[in-house]
């Protein structure tokens, strides 16, 4: 968590008066990350969590309290396949999350296809997924300030490859 923290602290050191950010849930470093540096400092953010639809676990829990277990499904959201929650993580989830968007793969190769169109940048499944999310939730975010990270590129050459085609 250490070393996923940093990039939050030089995210919200830098980027100043968010009003909100999407952070992908794999098995959770970088949500509660994200977390702990908002609250170190001091920082009104809302957190928003993005989980695949294919991989709904955290999503469930979220919305249930409590832990969730729930198969995977998801093929470009490998980065955020969990299939049962970390207690740890799910406890500063419940603590410190808005609320958890649940992503289509359509929604993830669209996101994917336009930060790599628009920036040029090669982004994962999961590292577009806060993009994919705030599209979904476009029309509640005017006039607000939102962050989002690309928070990895490691996707296969084939598969980038075919979502570039489409």
């Amino acid at each position: 968590m250490k070393g996923v923290a940093t990039y939050w602290l030089e995210f919200f050191s830098a980027v100043s008066d968010l009003d909100i950010v999407y952070v992908p849930i794999g098995q959770g470093s970088g949500i509660c990350s994200c977390a702990a540096v908002r609250n170190g400092l001091n920082l009104k953010t809302k957190i928003i969590g993005v989980v695949a639809e294919g991989a709904p676990a955290y999503a469930l829990s979220f919305e249930a309290g409590r832990k969730i277990s729930a198969p995977v499904t998801t093929k470009l959201g490998d980065g955020m396949a969990c299939r049962v929650p970390d207690d740890a993580s799910l406890e500063v989830i419940l603590e410190n999350v808005d609320h958890v968007v649940r992503v289509s793969e359509d929604e993830l190769r669209n996101a994917m296809r336009i930060f790599f169109t628009d920036t040029h940048n090669v982004a994962e499944g999961a590292g577009a997924a806060g993009l994919a999310a705030a599209l979904k939730e476009k029309p509640a975010l005017m006039g607000k300030r939102v962050g989002l990270v690309i928070t990895g590129g490691n996707v296969d050459r084939p598969v980038f490859a075919s979502v570039l085609a489409d």
